[in-house]
């Protein structure tokens, strides 16, 4: 019986530490680094239009969390934080014509930045967004 009780215990603590497990256990380091200091990139430039949960403001500032266009159109996107946004875009099916001025933001904390909204809110990127990527992005 106690060893009954022992294996189920340890079934109980096993299942656990699986279930409970932080999901950036699972991310390669170099993205869950990139993406702590995006964090603090969005709270500093972002989060006033965007929101703290990426939402936006419906009809004025497109959301980010689950929106179809940063993961259908990457490159714009990151153009987009780049140099800022000008043009009209569509956003879950809504359309956005509120210009995003240019941050001014150095290539790495672009990087940085479009890694945390990539990852944040539902979004889930394949692939980490590097410096290398940013820098070959030109304004067109």
């Amino acid at each position: 019986m106690k060893i009954f009780l022992l294996s189920i215990l340890t079934s109980i603590f096993a299942l656990s530490f699986f279930l409970f497990q932080d999901k950036n256990d699972y991310q390669d380091p170099k993205l869950v680094e990139s993406m702590e200091r995006g964090s603090e990139i969005y709270s500093d430039f972002c989060v006033t239009c965007h929101l703290p949960n990426g939402e936006g403001a419906g009809g004025t500032f497109p959301p980010l969390a689950g929106a179809d266009y940063l993961m259908e159109n990457r490159e714009a996107s990151i153009r987009g934080v780049k140099y800022g946004q000008q043009q009209e875009i569509v956003v879950n099916g809504e359309t956005y014509t509120t210009a995003m001025p240019n941050p001014r933001l150095e290539d790495e904390e672009i990087a940085d930045v479009m890694n945390y909204i990539l990852n944040s809110w539902g979004n889930a990127s394949e692939d980490i967004v590097t410096l290398e990527e940013v820098e070959g992005i030109t304004e067109e």
